[in-house]
């Protein structure tokens, strides 16, 4: 089941076109990663899809519901890139009130609870006029949550947060996902949705240019594979016999003392050099594996964009 999917969703503003016949398909309990530079149309999709502007054209299905009313609304989380809170309100207020907007209601415990999941314990009492960045974007993701939503759309969620807070928001993340539902990732940090998204998608002038799992864009924006391996010394003998093998599969050996590196074009070279050097009884205590990162990937399809 799809968590929301899209139909060939257009927003126009006069004659530029900002989101241009989008077809998506987010499936339920991923963590979807939405990528894009700034200008891309990112975020004129997501205030489509959280109804608060309407497309041009096209249609879009949230949780399995047309378009999205006011049921549907009551089922999504969302955190902006820029909260804006209430200055003369504390945390636990601020969450009691946007409760209260959605229908829901909490007790003192859940709502601390909640303040904690996302390290805000020590400030329940202190007033948002008070809070730094971090602590501002950290009750913004608590307010996302506080209606127990089925999707969670999470635009930037760890930028100006420090590196534990980093940490505690990604297993958060994948707590919430665990639980069945669905995380809808805009990010600037690379890195982050390479290691938290089930599957990606790369906007790029209203259009989904990429969208796949990072194995499957790996796997087609991998052009060679490097393979490095620690090893027990080689005796000079089995040198030979392991460069006449690898040779016939690789190219670009380098050997050294402790370390083999060689360059194919496929992965499946692995296991034969795996196999080689258990028939020579030479022990192997890591293989490592060069692949394009997010980064590169992301790199490369603006590269080819600019030179198309």
């Amino acid at each position: 089941m799809y968590a929301f999917e899209t139909n060939q969703l257009t927003k126009t503003y006069g004659y530029r076109t900002v989101v241009n016949h989008v077809d998506l398909k987010v499936t339920q309990g991923h963590i979807f990663g939405f990528l894009g530079k700034n200008g891309a149309g990112k975020s004129t999709f997501i205030n489509i899809v959280t109804g608060i502007i309407k497309p041009t054209s096209g249609s879009f299905k949230i949780l399995g519901i047309e378009g999205t009313d006011d049921k549907v609304k009551k089922k999504i989380g969302v955190l902006p890139d820029y909260s804006t809170f209430y200055d003369d309100l504390t945390g636990i207020e601020h969450l009691r009130y946007f409760g209260k907007i959605l229908g829901v209601s909490h007790s003192q415990a859940d709502l601390i609870k909640l303040l904690e999941a996302t390290e805000l314990g020590d400030a329940i009492k202190t007033k948002t006029k008070k809070y730094s960045f971090g602590m501002k974007k950290k009750l913004g993701i608590a307010q996302a949550l506080i209606n127990n939503p089925d999707l969670v759309f999470l635009d930037e969620p760890t930028s100006g947060v420090d590196a534990n807070a980093v940490l505690t928001i990604h297993s958060l993340i994948k707590s919430v996902a665990a639980s069945g539902k669905t995380i809808f990732l805009t990010s600037h940090n690379l890195d982050e949705v390479e290691k938290l998204c089930d599957e990606i998608a790369i906007m790029d002038k209203g259009m989904i240019q990429e969208q796949g799992s990072m194995a499957q864009l790996r796997k087609k924006y991998q052009s060679q594979v490097t393979v490095k391996v620690k090893h027990h010394k080689i005796p000079s003998e089995q040198k030979t016999v392991l460069n006449e093998i690898f040779s016939k599969i690789a190219r670009d050996i380098v050997w050294e003392t402790e370390y083999t590196t060689l360059v194919a074009d496929e992965e499946s070279i692995i296991p034969i050099i795996h196999r080689a050097f258990a028939r020579l009884n030479i022990d192997v205590y890591r293989i490592e594996v060069d692949e394009p990162s997010l980064e590169e990937i992301f790199l490369n399809l603006n590269t080819s964009n600019k030179s198309a």
